[in-house]
């Protein structure tokens, strides 16, 4: 890895403990409660006690922003939890048994990747109804399709190593072999993918949110704070344009982090960058 690209690193990394922390420790950092408002103070610019200022509802944005942040986080983290295991494991089942198997699933996911992920994420929430769970849901529905075609392309490759079949030869039964020597043997790429999937996830769930889609009115959400204050844009800029900021530095962050570790995890890259 060069310099750069060792910076990089360091970046993504210090701006991922920035927004994880806070999510993690919101209970104790939040200035104010994010849930009181002031409609005297409606709409107070940042400076003083309330930094980043007052949304239309003179609620604290700070604190609102922090709150959100713990939302974001369980949204990309639960959706790509769920779309792992699912993808990695049919990935997998796909690439080793090969045949009808590998054919049948590989379709469903093509006819999947065929749709506008955001547009069926939409049309997903809006029957099941606004809410976290249900949002973690339909972004997972579309989220383990990547994870399905990595895992079967990497299980392709490891199943002809030597020490899977050294492992055949021995009388591995097939759970053992994928278990034991084929899923361990994928963790970097995958773990590489989940990065870049938790900002898609994140950006996904704010996407929704500034639809009215996400969680229900009143939560602090990013993409629901965005969403109020494109109607006061021009009186008061600052109700949207820190949640704006929010997400682009927090998408930012996990899109540097997978960067970084693909650099660190896989052999051919740190070759070239040497």
């Amino acid at each position: 890895m060069t310099a750069a690209q060792h910076k990089i690193a360091v970046l993504g990394v210090l701006l991922c403990a920035g927004f994880l922390l806070p999510a993690l420790l919101a209970g104790w950092l939040t200035p104010f409660d994010p849930y009181a408002g002031d409609l005297a103070q409606a709409l107070t610019p940042p400076g003083g006690a309330h930094l980043l200022g007052r949304d239309e509802q003179g609620m604290d944005i700070l604190s609102r922003l922090i709150v959100g942040a713990r939302i974001s986080l369980l949204v990309g983290v639960s959706t790509v939890a769920v779309s792992a295991l699912v993808g990695v494991a049919l990935g997998v089942l796909a690439g080793y048994a090969g045949g009808w198997v590998e054919q049948a699933l590989m379709r469903l996911v093509d006819v999947l990747l065929a749709f506008p992920g955001l547009l069926l994420a939409i049309a997903l929430v809006a029957v099941l109804g606004p809410g976290l769970g249900n949002v973690v849901l339909a972004l997972a529905v579309l989220g383990w399709t990547g994870f399905a075609r990595l895992a079967r392309a990497q299980t392709l490759t490891v199943k002809h190593m030597d020490y899977v079949q050294a492992a055949v030869a021995a009388g591995a039964g097939h759970t053992r072999l994928m278990l034991r020597h084929i899923v361990p043997n994928m963790l970097g790429p995958v773990l590489v993918q989940a990065s870049f999937a938790i900002a898609g996830a994140i950006l996904s769930e704010a996407s929704l949110s500034f639809l009215g889609l996400g969680v229900p009115p009143g939560t602090p959400s990013w993409g629901a704070m965005l969403s109020e204050g494109r109607h006061v844009l021009f009186e008061a800029p600052h109700v949207s344009v820190f949640p704006g900021l929010a997400i682009m530095l927090v998408v930012l962050s996990f899109n540097l982090l997978g960067d970084a570790l693909g650099d660190a995890l896989d052999p051919k890259r740190r070759g070239r960058t040497r």
